[in-house]
């Protein structure tokens, strides 16, 4: 009987997107499945990626509209 799965490392970049040692299977909000064998995968935390759930760093070119 194989072992448990050995822990994840998860980094989180401010103002950037989430980084996973992969490979990794990502399950999108519409029920997609995206798998990547990278050793590391960018995760898309500010939803403005083209490619989302993977980032595509469409954040450095893009800006938020300040609400005030």
């Amino acid at each position: 009987m194989p072992g448990p799965d050995p822990a994840r490392r998860v980094r989180v970049v401010p103002d950037g997107p989430v980084l996973v040692d992969g490979p990794v299977e990502l399950v999108a909000p519409d029920g997609t499945t995206v798998r990547c064998d990278r050793f590391v995968v960018a995760v898309c935390a500010c939803r403005r990626s083209r490619r989302f759930p993977l980032c595509d760093t469409s954040h450095r070119r893009r800006t938020r509209r300040d609400a005030g």
